[in-house]
């Protein structure tokens, strides 16, 4: 039932029980964490064998280099070869570096600063603006970024397929301070979305008023799958090479939800033209890698089959967790016009919409009770979600017999604050 449909009486009294619901659950003293997408326990177990799959005697790649001395700043051939499927790259297309395809992202951006890209007239610090395009709801980390370099985010609205590419192609032509563009193309976080083909063509042809505009395509959940069906992603580097924009795209991944997060590899995909820029700067920073660890991830996947054989024991983990979400949601919200959410084939997140001007009071009332989430905004540039109404949920890490708990009290939260919401709008509440 609609509560709006309600009259004042019936509306204060599903107040007063919801209430009283929500008084119970602070009395247990929760504590709870969905605030983060981090893999669970199970699933960090099932890389346990990684630890032990080199041995004393086991650290030359196949050219007969020792992984224990310097060098190899691009990563070995093997490690290369064995992401290539996953990437849709040639191996010379790509790099491998150390446990974190985001520290990749910051120093590439660090660098366009300090020195620009290769078609740049001045380092980026030098201009008097530089920015960037933001589709949110989006990846807080990525925001991180821009705002700790002082770059300037503009949020572009996202459309079922993607980003509003109308929007997308209109402030790329006019202005020459944006530089470049945020994606997560594939099991989009939080939304779950994949970009269609049509929205990669377009972001590989669209014509740009800087020449040194550059998509930094984050494919983080390109192997992250919780159907048989998977979502299919065109290749955004193959898209660019065909539009005539070859060194236009940076595209990223790594292990971090596929071995251990704190000690898993992460990869660079671009044009042999952005490469090579690369490695003589990375020449200048680092000697090397850690080569140990990625013949470490070679000889525990071994092959493409091997991932997805692994990735297949990781779904099986956390499966269950997002239809335990999905239930209740939709048991407890379904018929009651109090909120939307996404219904992700793959990735980490749910993406959950409430009534406007709610989801900062409902995040603060499920930490009151015991729950954290991601705070209300994050999905946003600068904290800043100008509906307020999009929240994070992150159903992998908790054990399902607290999960269940902390969505029991989430879909309460935001009954609870609805009504109270519109309690007000009637003056009913102060």
């Amino acid at each position: 039932m609609d509560f709006k449909s309600m009259n004042d009486t019936t509306l204060q009294e599903y107040y007063s029980s919801l209430s009283n619901q929500y008084e119970d659950f602070r009395a247990q003293k929760l504590n709870l964490d969905m605030s983060r997408g981090k893999p669970c326990t199970e699933q960090l177990d099932l890389s346990s064998d990684l630890l032990e799959s080199l041995s004393k005697t086991d650290y030359k790649t196949v050219a007969g280099v020792d992984c224990r001395n310097y060098g190899g700043v691009d990563g070995i051939p093997e490690a290369k070869e064995l992401f290539s499927w996953m990437l849709d790259a040639n191996p010379q297309e790509i790099m491998i570096g150390g446990n974190s395809s985001l520290t990749m992202m910051h120093d590439l951006l660090s660098r366009a600063m300090l020195h620009g890209f290769l078609e740049s007239e001045t380092p980026w610090a030098k201009l008097p603006t530089v920015k960037f395009l933001c589709p949110s709801p989006g990846y807080d980390r990525h925001f991180a970024i821009c705002e700790h370099l002082g770059i300037e985010m503009i949020p572009v609205d996202y459309q079922e397929d993607g980003p509003d590419m109308e929007q997308v192609e209109k402030l790329v032509a006019a202005d020459l301070a944006i530089k470049g563009i945020w994606c997560v193309p594939k099991y989009s976080n939080p939304t779950g979305i994949t970009y269609s083909d049509s929205v990669v063509k377009r972001l590989a042809a669209m014509p740009t008023k800087a020449p040194d505009f550059r998509i930094f395509w984050d494919n983080a959940y390109s192997v992250h799958h919780l159907t048989n069906t998977p979502d299919q992603l065109l290749d955004i580097l193959k898209t660019c090479t065909q539009a005539g924009h070859p060194d236009r795209v940076f595209e990223f991944a790594s292990t971090s939800k596929i071995s251990f997060p704190g000690a898993g590899i992460a990869m660079l995909v671009s044009s042999a033209n952005n490469i090579n820029w690369l490695k003589k700067h990375l020449n200048i920073q680092t000697i090397g890698p850690d080569k140990l660890n990625q013949l470490r991830h070679v000889r525990f996947f071994k092959d493409q089959a091997g991932i997805e054989t692994h990735m297949h024991k990781h779904a099986a983990i956390i499966k269950p967790k997002f239809d335990i979400v999905l239930e209740i949601l939709e048991s407890e919200l379904g018929d009651k016009n109090l909120a939307s959410w996404s219904k992700p084939q793959g990735g980490y997140f749910i993406s959950l919409d409430t009534l406007p001007g709610c989801a900062q009071k409902i995040v603060a009332t499920a930490a009151a009770a015991g729950v954290l989430l991601t705070p209300a905004g994050a999905t946003f540039p600068y904290g800043n979600d100008p509906e307020d109404k999009n929240i994070r949920l992150s159903p992998t890490f908790p054990p399902i017999s607290e999960l269940k708990q902390a969505m029991e009290l989430v879909v309460l939260c935001v009954q609870l604050v609805s009504a109270e919401q519109e309690l007000v709008k009637r003056k009913l509440l102060s």
